[in-house]
């Protein structure tokens, strides 16, 4: 008998231990010192709410699963049915090939192959590795078509401080600037954070605030690095997101109407483009032809115990 998201693959290292699935390369599990820092699930169950998934080759939604690309008119599978938007990338419920496994990291590949409304073939490569310093993913995506295709990447991580809810755990979030949005969850403009309930800049609970967000204007370290803090105050532990220069955006999620879920954990996804890129061309990465400068893009971000 088969996993629903097939066959599993553990690795360990650092005083870490995650889990990833051959079902779109998700991380089904992430614990440190058998403390869990995501909200995983069971190996007998299929992942839902895109946990642990990647989401390539865009992040969240595309507003209709319409957009134009060099004067070409394209229409993807409308993926979320209420709402009539195309989500989260076409590579979570695809099998993805180990193409190289140690007792802490593990490698998988999937060739996106061209289809109707994305007529490109991109090869991907994802590499899951566990250190001291916790889980590091990366992602690359190499085109191997005759002419450019257009790319955004995501991850959609559900964080867990300790015992929910959220309400209880002290967030903190370097970002100047949250995207507004439609009745339909597609951004209509910009809006400081400053003295609004959505400014985590400084640590603060979350309490009652409802959160499915991006955000964007990141504070970085020296390295180009942004760091999502949660922490729970009962404990004195936490778990922290980090994701490098190539995201500009992140999606954060208080989960509050998730079946059975709700508010237990905060999804934090790192985004290299906000909603429907593909409609606004806004932070789309263009994969030149396959064999030329710029055929190729790699992105890396992490989890670790704080």
């Amino acid at each position: 008998m088969v996993a629903p998201s097939g066959e599993q693959f553990e690795i360990s290292g650092g005083g870490y231990r995650a889990v990833v699935t051959e079902c779109g390369a998700g991380l089904r599990v992430l614990e440190h010192e058998g403390r869990p820092l995501v909200l995983g699930y069971p190996e007998d169950a299929q992942a839902t709410s895109g946990r642990g998934q990647l989401l390539v080759p865009w992040p969240n939604r595309i507003r209709d699963g319409a957009y134009t690309f060099e004067g070409r008119d394209l229409q993807l599978p409308l993926t979320e049915a209420s709402r009539g938007h195309a989500s989260h990338g076409l590579v979570r419920w695809v099998p993805w090939t180990v193409e190289e496994m140690t007792a802490h990291s593990v490698s998988l590949v999937c060739r996106l192959m061209s289809q109707p409304g994305y007529p490109w073939t991109v090869d991907l490569h994802a590499l899951y590795d566990l250190s001291a310093d916790g889980l590091t993913v990366t992602v690359t995506a190499t085109n191997v078509s005759s002419s450019p295709a257009p790319y955004a990447v995501g991850a959609h991580p559900y964080l867990t401080a300790g015992p929910g809810p959220v309400d209880r755990w002290e967030l903190t979030l370097p970002a100047a600037t949250r995207l507004l949005v439609d009745d339909r969850l597609i951004p209509t403009g910009r809006e400081d954070v400053r003295d609004t309930e959505l400014d985590f800049r400084m640590a603060r609970p979350i309490r009652s605030t409802s959160l499915d967000t991006a955000f964007t204007d990141l504070d970085r370290d020296a390295d180009g690095r942004v760091e999502v803090l949660l922490r729970d105050p009962a404990s004195d532990q936490g778990v922290a997101l980090w994701m490098d220069g190539s995201h500009s955006y992140v999606q954060v999620f208080t989960g509050d109407a998730l079946p059975a879920h709700a508010r237990e954990s905060l999804a934090v996804e790192p985004m290299t483009a906000p909603p429907n890129a593909f409609g606004s061309g806004e932070g789309l990465v263009v994969l030149a032809p396959a064999g030329s400068d710029g055929d190729e893009h790699s992105v890396s971000w992490g989890i670790h115990a704080r």
